[in-house]
């Protein structure tokens, strides 16, 4: 079934601001769950996360994204004025005459090549390490620069791990400002990031926060219940969030996230035998990335840069169902979670989201990264 238009103010909807979370719940398995169904559109019950196991079914296979979240915010002062700076750290380039090469977003007031910028560390204080702004970026966006990292040539996860701040959402960091919340960058280092992320895999600039509710407890529930667990590795991107600007969903440039297999690769294609709940939306990806290449009849590549846009109308080949969270207006999140609700012919995927999340924030669910959760059922 070909995908059809959608118009980008059909993904708006109006969320109170006290309902974005800006800490997540303790324990993490203690949040809520709302939990529907693609089969039956009228299920819809309030649950708690430490119940996921029991409606899981053995054999069903969770498939987890264990990439790890790098401290990717930049914090610092302008050399010559003092003035502040921040940004983003997206990926690095091979390094010229021994410094580090970086692309980032960079907001700082007037840019331009030259300009340097002295990193400041999570407990406030100057550092050593300073970047210079090379070039613009475009590939990236609007903002986006290369940099030459001066002051260190140890390699960047090591200069990050001792300057960079945890990427935080936007969102957050400024309801915390509104709310006077103040939590330790140690707190958010903990905390924004999954207890299963490899220490193999760091090179995500957000989490993929479906799996910040699952804890150690939760994954031996799973065992006893004889559920199935496997792994893909998706490096989120700055662009996830990035809300739809685009009169159409069509028209929005989507953006390049690097994903592989991981160990599910012996697991697909799936035979049929079991039904794939994707954790968040980056396995989603992930999984009808290469499920779309294995239908086109290419040999599957071990590293793969998707672009895919999953919107109502799409065909989910190797996803039955979906444990996710709350996503953002106007985003291609929601647009992806639209698509798993439709029913064609009897149910509108975007009318049943904009449902289920009047529903949510009837019952006064938390939002966004660090909220509750929603599990989809087949």
């Amino acid at each position: 079934m070909p995908v059809r238009p959608i118009q980008t103010d059909a993904l708006d909807f109006e969320l109170p601001k006290e309902l974005i979370a800006t800490k997540p719940v303790e324990p993490r398995d203690t949040s809520r769950l709302l939990v529907v169904q693609r089969s039956d559109p009228a299920r819809l019950e309030h649950r708690s996360f430490g119940d996921l196991p029991m409606l899981l079914e053995p054999e069903d296979l969770l498939v987890f994204n264990r990439s790890r979240v790098v401290p990717a915010r930049l914090i610092g002062v302008n050399e010559a004025t003092g003035g502040h700076f921040e940004g983003l750290y997206l990926h690095q380039l091979e390094p010229v005459d021994g410094h580090p090469i970086w692309i980032a977003m960079i907001r700082a007031k007037r840019t331009k090549p030259g300009k340097r910028y002295r990193l400041i560390d999570a407990n406030e204080k100057p550092t050593d390490i300073i970047v210079e702004l090379l070039e613009k970026h475009e590939p990236e966006g609007p903002g986006a620069w290369k940099v030459s990292v001066l002051g260190s040539a140890l390699p960047t996860e090591q200069i990050l791990e001792a300057v960079g701040h945890t990427p935080l959402p936007p969102y957050i960091v400024a309801q915390r400002k509104v709310r006077d919340e103040h939590p330790s960058d140690a707190y958010d280092r903990s905390h924004y990031q999954t207890v299963y992320a490899s220490e193999n895999e760091s090179g995500s600039v957000a989490a993929p926060t479906a799996g910040l509710h699952f804890t150690p407890a939760i994954f031996e529930a799973l065992m006893s219940r004889s559920v199935r667990t496997s792994e893909v590795i998706l490096h989120v991107g700055a662009g996830t969030f990035k809300p739809v600007e685009t009169d159409t969903l069509d028209a929005h440039p989507m953006h390049a996230e690097t994903c592989s297999m991981g160990d599910a690769s012996a697991l697909f294609p799936a035979d049929g035998s079991h039904r794939t709940f994707a954790v968040g939306s980056t396995s989603a990806r992930t999984l009808e990335s290469f499920a779309q290449l294995h239908a086109s009849g290419v040999a599957l590549p071990e590293v793969y840069s998707t672009r895919i846009l999953i919107s109502p109308g799409y065909s989910w080949r190797w996803v039955d169902g979906m444990v996710t969270n709350f996503h953002l207006p106007r985003s291609t999140l929601l647009a992806m979670v639209a698509a798993m609700l439709e029913v064609p012919g009897e149910v509108d995927g975007l009318e049943r989201i904009h449902a289920i999340y009047r529903e949510a924030i009837n019952e006064r669910y938390r939002f966004f990264s660090y909220g509750d959760a929603m599990l989809i059922l087949p």
